[in-house]
Parts: C-alpha cells; sequence; structure tokens
C-alpha cells in the first residue's frame, strides 16, 4: 500500500469523494432524510472550507514554501503560524468541510460515510508520509509542533 503514498493530488481526492458521493445519492434516494435550510447550511459549509483551504495554501507561499504535497522533501520551512496554529492540516480540513457541506446539500445518509473514506485515505497515503517527511526535515522542531497542534482541529 505504500506505493499509494503522496499519488493523488488531494483535490482530486475531494472531487472524487464528491463524485462517489453524488453517485451514491443518486443510487440509494430512499435513504434521504429532511433538514430544514440545508442548502444555506451546506453552502456555508462549503466556503468556510473553501477559506480554510485557501488560508492553508496562501501561508504556504507567504512562507515560500512549497505547497505541492506530491513532493515531500522540497519543504523549505516548516509553518507554524497563522492557520497551521490551530490545524496542522487546514487544506484537508478544508477539502473535508466541503465535502461535508456536499453531503448537506444531497441530503442523503450512505454519502456521508463517504466522509470517512476521504479521512481514512487522506491520514494514511497523505498524512503519515507527510509527517515522517517533515520529521526527517525539521526533526525536533516539527516532533514539538505535533504535541502543540492537533492534526485536524
Amino acid at each position: 500500500m505504500a506505493s499509494l503514498e503522496s499519488k493523488i493530488p488531494p483535490p482530486a481526492v475531494v472531487v472524487l469523494i464528491g463524485v462517489l458521493m453524488w453517485l451514491v445519492a443518486r443510487a440509494t434516494p430512499r435513504l434521504d432524510f429532511d433538514l430544514p435550510a440545508h442548502v444555506w447550511l451546506a453552502a456555508a459549509l462549503g466556503v468556510v472550507g473553501f477559506v480554510t483551504g485557501a488560508a492553508g495554501v496562501a501561508t504556504f507561499r507567504k512562507a515560500k514554501t512549497t505547497v505541492n504535497p506530491l513532493k515531500l522533501h522540497s519543504s523549505s520551512s516548516l509553518v507554524t503560524w497563522g492557520v497551521y496554529r490551530l490545524s496542522r492540516n487546514p487544506m484537508y480540513l478544508g477539502g473535508l468541510m466541503m465535502l461535508f457541506g456536499w453531503a448537506l446539500f444531497l441530503l442523503n445518509t450512505p454519502a456521508f460515510l463517504l466522509l470517512a473514506v476521504y479521512v481514512l485515505y487522506i491520514n494514511r497515503f497523505q498524512i503519515v508520509p507527510e509527517e515522517r517527511a517533515l520529521t526527517s526535515l525539521f526533526s525536533k522542531e516539527y516532533v514539538a509542533y505535533q504535541v502543540r497542534v492537533r492534526r485536524w482541529l
């Protein structure tokens, strides 16, 4: 399974999970539920997720380090400020929030199960390899950061 580590760009994972959610919602309409104002709540979550992810990207760019999660050893600095004071992975958290908003929009119970697939995939094949690389590059400084700031939120 190590061959899948850091191979698929996380935005592509978000899109793939989103498409799977839509397909599941179309295939299982009998499991729908009703939630008043779900469209507004879904839109709000989508926007907050996008802004969270964009803040992560902007912070990396301001620090002049790579935003490309497929090139793990090309990080030039450890970013621990801005949105990274709240989450070690705001870009992935933003993707999760956008997917949660999409699941709310779809109002389909099985679609919510795919949120767990996203978290499990990103943890195993993206975050764990990144943490290994960052520990290798920034050693004690990164380990101290891991103690201070949670992986997701």
